[in-house]
């Protein structure tokens, strides 16, 4: 009579149902289907009918998913998902979040004020968005946004930050960001905001306390590992600003920069010599016609290898804590590439910006199941969702009798879906 994946659907369900998404929408079919079908095979809403079929449960009208897209693109829709999400991740009043930006492109050649040209992270030409990402220090997702593409990135931290602070009410905010993404306009916008920071540090140059540790032994290679503390104030005389900043070394880091500095020299060699084209590459100095390798810049690179930089406005942080807090950027990383890859977040069907905002909907929802099956079973969504489409169960008519059959389980399957069931609320 029919063939089910219900292992597969329960599985993706049971997350949903555990994040209280079928709450926070109001028990929509629709936008449920619509999500967890991205799950199993991201690809066009028209397409996703064909993945619910093939997996035995029942699709939309392809005019019902179409009808309610505008709702999924309303900003309240995806404010009541991004409680959900706080309320599963249980904010504290003193919370860390992380935050960083990507873009996507469209295959277009005209903008239209919200899909424009912009800095590409891909290295497009082509008109793009830019999209901010708000997770917790785990990488969970917990606020989406969407930008015009040629908005800079550092303009965007600050409306995403304060709105979801306000809708949630927390009173001490640390943000942490890479070191491109703020400005030191930023900075101070953050901190009028009430806002604490903790961002990746520039160094244009040897850091006093880094000279300070090198004239009192001299000779000496600095230790591996060994952190410089730094307070500086800045800013102008009417508006000074106390922050901390923590330089580290490490030797395993300057290795790797001193090896790519060797390479891009001896590239910048041949070019000045004439025995190579002259490509992009900063030691090649131009004066007029003349090309000569900038040996001050060279000198000042590797005087500059294997320290890394990080700058906190917290009062009384420690090194730990702020090298720690900013080394977990990688999460947020990381649900950007699921995203683009598992969940193929680039609007490539969409050209208006309601469907492209519902889209980005629907992307954000998927992720926040995707990040909590993982947590739970330590499997990949791609190795759970390939692995549990294979089992079926099926309804068979004998005579009167509706009977329903299973494929029997492997213990590694069965184990992941026990974890699954335990880790769910109903």
């Amino acid at each position: 009579l029919s063939t089910q994946s219900a292992y597969l659907w329960e599985a993706l369900e049971r997350g949903y149902r555990t994040l209280r998404f079928d709450r926070a929408c109001g028990h929509d079919d629709v936008f449920a289907a619509l999500v967890l079908a991205r799950l199993i095979e991201p690809t066009s809403k028209a397409d996703t009918i064909r993945v619910l079929d093939e997996v035995g449960r029942p699709a939309p009208a392809l005019r019902t998913i179409w009808r309610r897209l505008p709702v999924y693109a309303k900003p309240e829709w995806r404010a009541s998902l991004s409680g959900a999400c706080a309320a599963h991740v249980g904010l504290g009043p003193a919370t860390v979040l992380l935050y960083d930006v990507t873009t996507l492109y469209f295959e277009t050649h005209e903008g239209d004020g919200f899909r424009e040209p912009g800095f590409s992270k891909e290295r497009r030409l082509e008109p793009q968005i830019t999209v901010g990402l708000l997770t917790d220090a785990r990488g969970f997702p917990l606020q989406v946004g969407a930008f015009e593409g040629n908005k800079a990135e550092t303009k965007t931290i600050l409306p995403v930050i304060t709105a979801f602070r306000e809708a949630h009410g927390l009173p001490d905010v640390t943000v942490v960001a890479d070191a491109g993404m703020l400005s030191e306009q930023n900075l101070k916008e953050l901190e009028d905001a009430g806002l604490h920071f903790i961002v990746g540090a520039r160094i244009p140059e040897v850091p006093y306390s880094v000279k300070e540790w090198q004239r009192q032994n001299p000779g000496e290679a600095l230790p591996d590992k060994h952190i410089f503390t730094q307070p500086l104030i800045m800013g102008t005389k009417a508006d000074l600003r106390r922050r901390t900043v923590f330089y580290q070394y490490s030797q395993d880091r300057g290795r790797r920069t001193l090896k790519g500095i060797d390479t891009q020299i001896a590239k910048a060699e041949k070019a000045v010599a004439g025995q190579a084209e002259v490509k992009r590459n900063r030691f090649i100095q131009l004066t007029g016609a003349t090309k000569s390798v900038n040996r001050d810049l060279e000198a000042k690179a590797r005087a500059l290898a294997g320290l890394k930089g990080y700058v906190a406005n917290i009062e009384g942080a420690t090194s730990a804590f702020v090298m720690g807090a900013y080394h977990q950027l990688w999460q947020v990383e990381k649900s950007f590439r699921m995203s683009k890859t598992d969940l193929r977040a680039r609007p490539i069907f969409h050209h208006q910006r309601e469907s492209i905002d519902a889209h980005l909907t629907i992307v954000f929802a998927a992720l926040a199941v995707a990040r909590w099956l993982e947590a739970t079973t330590s499997w990949s969504t791609k190795k759970l969702v390939k692995t549990l489409r294979r089992y079926h169960t099926v309804q068979i008519k004998a005579g009167e009798q509706i009977i329903t059959a299973a494929d029997p389980l492997p213990d590694d399957v069965r184990v992941t879906l026990e974890k699954i069931r335990a880790a769910s609320t109903h």
